[in-house]
């Protein structure tokens, strides 16, 4: 299955229509949004930057298959929930600091706390536009899931923000904060063209299982690549999850291990957090953290809650009665989910 195909047509699907829905915010609105896709760069010249993975409009569209509508039927869906991620995105910028995304400038470094928020504000309020003028029940229903979504995804980021500032969290936790962080909008992402397409609610519920788990799985691997990612492939920089204390699935699965690294890793975050000379820390430091979390088995375990996440969200697609290569394509998705390096 070409997985890469599959990206490339749900980006080239739903940019047009993404687009037109960016062009509509008022000046300078329009182009810091711009700027953020990666259309243009810092200056305003035309650019062909890395607009993401794609996987969330890939999914769309081909949840509309599942109900035999045509993907084209799933690309409001797609828009929709790709405004909301970068909406997200923006914020999240903002809120951690970081000052890269996608090889370059994050929007508030370049154009300022406003108006990375101000944009992310108008960004979730198109992704309900370009769903509701529509006009139909399935346009209704849709927006119905994607404000649930939504709301669960703030709600992971108000959890994870408020770990960064606590000496433990449990694995419990720390799977429920990453589960509306992200696994709520990829699983919105994989149903939301099935709704479009008119899909009962059990089938949509059924989709979004699969995408609640694969999110789970992407997440666990994000983790892996927030501290151990090549900043070549990632686009940030080395050990980017540890320069902002957070409490991640490798971290957090260390430090419940026991163990004598185990305990080394307790202290030393704890000390961490205490400490007036965090951002002054060398590389050294950040490796000496990422050796415990290693040996106390933080990065084995993720990486194995990754493979497992991914089965359950396999098993998930049983339940729908869908044609052959549509469940392959979704298989095909997953996989590459805990395989990409970025």
């Amino acid at each position: 299955m070409d997985v890469a195909a599959l990206l490339e047509r749900g980006r080239t699907l739903a940019t047009p229509v993404l687009r037109a829905a960016v062009n509509r915010l008022a000046a300078p609105m329009d182009t810091v949004s711009a700027y953020h896709f990666g259309w243009i760069d810092a200056q305003g010249n035309p650019a062909d930057g890395d607009g993401g993975k794609a996987v969330r409009p890939a999914l769309a569209v081909l949840s509309a298959e599942v109900t035999g509508a045509a993907p084209e039927v799933g690309v409001p869906g797609a828009v929709a929930v790709e405004l909301v991620h970068n909406f997200s995105l923006l914020h999240d910028d903002l809120m951690d600091g970081d000052e890269q995304r996608r090889h370059r400038d994050t929007v508030w470094k370049v154009h300022g706390p406003a108006q990375a928020i101000l944009v992310g504000d108008a960004l979730f309020a198109l992704a309900n536009e370009v769903l509701l003028e529509l006009g139909t029940v399935e346009a209704g229903r849709a927006t119905r899931r994607l404000t649930t979504a939504t709301r669960a995804l703030i709600d992971g980021q108000a959890q994870d923000i408020s770990y960064e500032h606590r000496d433990r969290v449990s694995v419990e936790e720390c799977l429920e904060m990453e589960g509306n962080k992200t696994g709520a909008l990829l699983a919105c992402a994989s149903s939301i063209g099935a709704v479009l397409g008119g899909a009962d609610d059990r089938t949509a519920d059924t989709l979004e299982t699969y995408g609640y788990h694969l999110g789970l799985a992407f997440q666990a691997v994000d983790d892996l690549l927030g501290i151990w990612g090549d900043p070549v492939s990632t686009g940030k920089q080395t050990w980017s999850d540890l320069r902002q204390r957070k409490k991640s699935l490798p971290v957090v699965a260390a430090l419940a291990a026991g163990g004598a690294a185990s305990e080394r890793l307790g202290e030393m975050l704890a000390a961490d957090a205490k400490s007036n000379d965090f951002e002054n820390f060398s590389e050294e430091e950040f490796a000496a953290r990422a050796d415990l979390i290693e040996k106390a088995g933080g990065r084995e375990w993720t990486a194995e809650e990754a493979r497992r996440q991914h089965t359950v969200a396999i098993e998930a697609l049983n339940a729908v009665d869908m044609p052959d290569r549509v469940r392959d394509r979704f298989t095909a998705l997953a996989d590459f989910v805990v395989v990409r390096k970025r």
